[in-house]
């Protein structure tokens, strides 16, 4: 049976839960590395290992780029793979692989002895075979139903395990103080424990927890750039959904650069330095399931734009700071753990129904191409918020050195956490609101599926 025909059968049918969280496996030691791997582990190898910081971000910003590059080759690629295993299922087992392989090196170094070539090696082998997964699972996890809020449901539970993966992770190194204090081999283990106890037994559970169809051999033509760029660029949808996500991000990416620096400087708290963000990720563990329902009462194009809103909202309210209102700060976080990742939900969910209107629509199958430009407008997104939020502070007179910083560099501090974070939550819910493909729409889309066999795509 051809795989639209598969696809499009399936769309009514629920999957169990028992299921969806074996499919869903891999995706916690995913989520479990990236933080310690942006945050942790280049500083640890400076600091305990002798490792040049200079050289360290070379390596981990190659790393980075290699990572993003990749995303929309294995996308494209994955799209028209044809084996007797899978189209996606042989990408998220050699991804996995060499994700597995990369944080073995990364988390637990040679002791006493490290070099510039392993430390080469493992960030090739991580970022390689995390892009890999990541885009391939994405991707599959876009297929296996065709119902509008079953898929819904699906990215739902990713937000629920990327937060309480998050929530683990941020657990460890307060473990860790409490047995050695600034011991950051220590920590480097224990993250690697995490990881890669999750890694082993999570990759068998994703490749096996459901069937993966190969590609039919030439139904796509062979690969072609201009074709791939026009699937992307020209498509209105699509891009709507990547603006209104590079936003989120850089929202969300504004915020966190600035955390610390609030919580520390500005409230005077750094007992509370790691503590705020673990706060703030326990209650979002609790967002996933609360917006699913939201979305499937709403629609997604709504619930997205209600999302965004609510995160607006929130994040306006810290104009209201000031350094005797922490309880005001504990509120805001609160209310901002139950709406974490809202939007990031609706719209990963939409990705998948905008692929398949392009393919009833052209005949080509892009889901997998779709999802990895997804994941490079996160990483842009995340890109802009650094670049925009750091220097931006610098320029009003904010030093984190500084042992006194003057009133007006704080109050500025506070405007750029505020409404940095407001005003790009504001931006994506523009760019959503009124989306055309609802569920209706998308019904529409599913029965021309069922019926009309994909159009071969020519070669150019």
């Amino acid at each position: 049976m051809p795989y639209y025909a598969a696809s499009a059968d399936a769309a009514p049918q629920a999957l169990s839960r028992t299921r969806l969280l074996r499919f869903s496996a891999m995706a916690v030691p995913i989520y479990a590395a990236a933080q310690p791997v942006m945050a942790f582990v280049p500083a640890i190898l400076a600091r305990h290992y002798g490792m040049s910081l200079a050289t360290l971000g070379v390596l981990f910003l190659a790393g980075q780029a290699i990572n993003s590059l990749l995303d929309p080759v294995i996308g494209a690629l994955s799209d028209r793979t044809v084996s007797r295993f899978g189209r996606r299922r042989p990408w998220i087992a050699g991804g996995g692989l060499l994700f597995i392989a990369g944080c073995a090196m990364l988390f637990f170094p040679p002791a006493g002895w490290i070099s510039v070539t392993w430390v080469s090696v493992a960030v090739l082998l991580y970022y390689t075979g995390a892009a890999a997964t990541t885009t391939a699972l994405l991707a599959w996890s876009g297929e296996i139903s065709g119902d509008y809020h079953e898929r819904t449901r699906i990215a739902s539970l990713f937000t629920f395990l990327s937060a309480a993966a998050l929530v683990l992770t941020l657990l460890l190194p307060a473990v860790a103080d409490q047995i050695r204090p600034d011991d950051g081999p220590l920590r480097l283990t224990l993250f690697g424990t995490l990881v890669l106890a999750t890694a082993i037994p999570g990759l068998w559970l994703t490749l096996t927890a459901l069937p993966d169809h190969g590609a039919v051999r030439g139904e796509q033509g062979p690969f072609d750039l201009r074709s791939t760029l026009r699937a992307i660029f020209a498509n209105p949808l699509l891009l709507r959904v990547l603006a209104s996500d590079t936003a989120v991000t850089a929202g969300q990416g504004v915020r966190t650069a600035l955390l610390l620096f609030v919580i520390t400087i500005y409230f005077g708290k750094p007992e509370w330095a790691a503590g705020m963000f673990l706060f703030q990720y326990s209650f979002g563990i609790l967002a996933g399931p609360i917006w699913q329902r939201i979305g499937t009462r709403l629609g997604k194009s709504r619930a997205a734009v209600l999302a965004e809103l609510v995160q607006a909202a929130i994040n306006f309210g810290l104009v209201f700071l000031t350094p005797d209102r922490f309880g005001l700060m504990l509120a805001l976080a609160f209310l901002q753990g139950l709406s974490q990742g809202s939007g990031n939900l609706f719209l990963r969910s939409m990705v998948a129904d905008i692929a398949d209107h392009h393919r009833a629509n052209t005949g080509e199958d892009r889901v997998g191409l779709y999802y990895s430009v997804f994941s490079v407008s996160q990483k842009l997104g995340g890109a802009i918020a650094v670049g925009a939020a750091l220097p931006l502070v610098s320029a009003f007179g904010f030093d984190p050195r500084g042992v006194v910083n003057p009133p007006q560099a704080l109050e500025a501090l506070i405007l750029v956490f505020a409404l940095g974070p407001a005003l790009a939550h504001t931006a994506a819910a523009a760019l959503v609101a009124g989306f055309p493909l609802d569920s209706r729409t998308h019904a529409e889309v599913r029965r021309k599926l069922a019926y009309e066999p994909p159009r071969l795509v020519p070669a150019e």
